[in-house]
């Protein structure tokens, strides 16, 4: 009974980082439409914002335990890894743009081009498998 409680209070203290971490989701978004940022941390943070807002996990939430390895895991150590990359001033003033607005930024186009990535992954794979297990 101890085990369960001790395991229960890591999980719960991992959701609660995983959470505030996400927060940084908006400066991370407005960061990356700074011109100071490097392109190389542009692109590794249009990865993480892109994925984080994403409504296809890269490992399904119905699977036991491993489903919940992006949210816990991958996610959150993507935006650490971003918050590293961009200088400090770009984040201190972004952290006071990202209070201001509400709920995620919503960008139609970036959407629309995420289900075609989406789409074209998924059509890859199938053309894939299907000619590796044709004959």
């Amino acid at each position: 009974m101890r085990a369960t409680k001790g395991r229960i209070t890591i999980l719960h203290k991992l959701k609660q980082t995983a959470k505030l971490l996400k927060s940084n989701l908006i400066v991370l978004y407005l960061s990356y439409r700074d011109p100071r940022v490097k392109w190389y941390a542009k692109l590794f943070t249009l990865c993480v914002v892109a994925y984080a807002f994403s409504p296809i996990d890269l490992i399904p939430d119905f699977i036991p335990i491993l489903g919940y390895i992006d949210d816990l895991i991958i996610v959150p150590l993507g935006i650490v890894l971003a918050l590293k990359m961009i200088p400090g001033d770009v984040i201190g003033e972004n952290k006071a743009k990202a209070q201001e607005i509400q709920g995620k930024p919503k960008s139609w186009v970036t959407a629309a081009l995420f289900i075609i990535v989406w789409i074209l992954l998924a059509i890859w794979i199938a053309t894939y498998i299907y000619k590796k297990f044709r004959y």
